[in-house]
């Protein structure tokens, strides 16, 4: 299993992820020369060390793993001694390509946290609760974005207060597309038509592109299509007056709506990291692990995405597989996504990013092993493709790629009401439900105040519990109304997953 950082192998300025761990990681900038006590063993640093990167607690030999999170996160190229540098320059990842996956002796599927509390949600006419009363405006196509941007801003204005937002969401797709990616385009509109925070939708179509609007309906779950009106831009008149005219509608229609008590159990919480780095692992990601503990043990969903970013800690995320079928069916989609890089002639360790490698991230290993603790210790309960529904209590694992602005949108529009976003480097980005920007510095939370929403770096000062419970607390705010920075700037977007042959 991966190891979180424990307050107990903290010290002043480095520290020990997991006993077995061949690497400590500096907190602060450590000078060579400098004495270090580590994990029962004395080490003088031969290097100086950067925030946030690794240092050897023991001499490794060519071609020996190196461990960090209980874990290998790659192989050293030329010897290290204890008290070197380990990074980019001596050590690569050892992943290769699809693997076999085989079940664990005995499945690791127990639910750990303390059930989470009562919030305030709007309760839909069918039974789900949202924590949002927005109306959003889709386009079919591009052609028709700025139209809907456009509508979308103006009709703010008009109805300030009347609901919690009136959002347009552009994207360039639905035209010159064929086969599988039109139908994943078609699918990921339609979902987000299904997500509980959007209280009404207008589709808007031009008329002669290939993502055809009555096609996109049929996809909207019957639940949902009562909220949604349509309007097609080439029809005559005046396309504007006619797109604002379905707004107003659809204002007075769901302005009336309260906020009710709602169970945990009724949360869908999407999980995210982007711009990672070497202390996303140590505290952002952990506490989000945390809250993802007291969410399944309240009976509610959480949603994890990233497919390639969990290359190299699939065996600690398939051993909480509730059956042999989800078992099966997550090692297809990994295996998969593999596949889709090894046919585009790209290796599956692409990854991490310059970002991350500046911030101490050295391999794939390394930033899956962080990147997977998001998700705590939850059963995973089932696998669903690009566009498709979380519905289960517990883990649902979702394809989708890295790209953070394609994998957000894919949890909204699988039903996430809101997602919690872990990041080291910082994005000002929110996504169509509120976005939770958790920092996993506490320079970070300083320098950008207007991105970030949560310091989890104080974790490393307060201790994990004190601060874990003040999470919780803030996100359960958030879901019964409190914004969120992305909010507050007008920062939502969406992006949809283009894979195929453009016309």
């Amino acid at each position: 299993m991966v190891g979180s950082a424990s307050s107990n192998a903290l010290t002043v300025d480095y520290w020990l992820c997991h006993a077995d761990d061949t690497v400590g990681i500096a907190l602060e900038p450590l000078p060579s020369g400098r004495e270090v006590s580590l994990g029962g063993r004395r080490v003088i640093l031969r290097d100086a060390i950067p925030a946030g990167h690794k240092f050897a607690l023991l001499d490794h030999s060519v071609g020996e793993a190196v461990v960090r999170y209980g874990e290998a996160i790659g192989l050293v190229t030329v010897a290290v001694q204890a008290g070197q540098h380990v990074h980019s320059h001596n050590l690569v990842t050892a992943l290769v390509g699809e693997r076999r996956y085989d079940p664990a002796a005995s499945p690791d599927s127990s639910v750990e946290g303390r059930p989470l509390g009562q919030w305030l949600g709007y309760r839909r006419a069918d039974g789900r609760y949202a924590t949002r009363n927005d109306i959003w405006l889709l386009p079919t196509v591009g052609c028709v974005a700025p139209l809907v941007e456009t509508v979308a801003r103006e009709a703010q204005v008009r109805h300030e207060g009347k609901v919690d937002a009136i959002v347009g969401f552009g994207h360039p797709h639905g035209c010159s597309q064929l086969g599988d990616d039109l139908a994943g385009t078609r699918a990921a509109l339609a979902a987000l038509c299904d997500n509980p925070n959007a209280g009404g939708v207008v589709l808007i179509g031009l008329g002669c592109e290939s993502n055809q609007l009555d096609d996109l309906v049929a996809r909207v779950p019957e639940r949902s299509r009562c909220k949604v009106r349509i309007m097609r831009a080439q029809d005559p008149g005046d396309e504007k007056a006619r797109a604002m005219a379905l707004v107003d509608g659809l204002v007075e229609e769901i302005s009336g709506l309260q906020r009710e008590s709602a169970p945990a159990a009724a949360l869908t919480v999407g999980l995210k990291c982007g711009g990672s780095d070497a202390f996303s692992g140590l505290t952002a990601n952990p506490l989000l692990g945390r809250f993802s503990d007291r969410v399944a043990a309240s009976g509610g969903r959480l949603v994890l995405t990233e497919i390639p970013e969990i290359f190299g800690a699939e065996d600690s995320l398939l051993a909480r597989a509730d059956s042999s079928a989800v078992f099966d069916a997550a090692g297809a989609l990994l295996n998969r996504f593999k596949r889709y890089f090894l046919d585009q002639g790209q290796p599956v360790s692409e990854n991490p990013s310059p970002g991350n490698i500046a911030g101490g991230i050295t391999t794939l290993e390394e930033k899956s092993l962080g990147a997977v603790q998001k998700a705590g210790k939850a059963p995973l309960v089932d696998v669903v493709d690009y566009g498709g529904t979380a519905s289960r209590a517990g883990l649902t694992l979702l394809e989708a790629p890295g790209n953070d602005a394609v994998s957000s949108t894919a949890l909204a529009a699988a039903g996430a009401t809101m997602i919690l976003f872990t990041t080291g480097r910082g994005t000002p980005l929110g996504f169509p439900v509120p976005t939770v920007k958790v920092a996993s510095n506490s320079a970070l939370a300083r320098s950008k105040a207007d991105w970030i929403d949560f310091d989890a770096g104080r974790a490393l000062t307060e201790g994990a519990e004190a601060v874990s419970a003040e999470f919780a607390d803030y996100l359960m705010d958030i879901a019964s109304g409190r914004t969120t920075a992305a909010e507050r700037s007008g920062q939502r977007v969406i992006s949809l997953w283009k894979r195929g042959v453009t016309l």
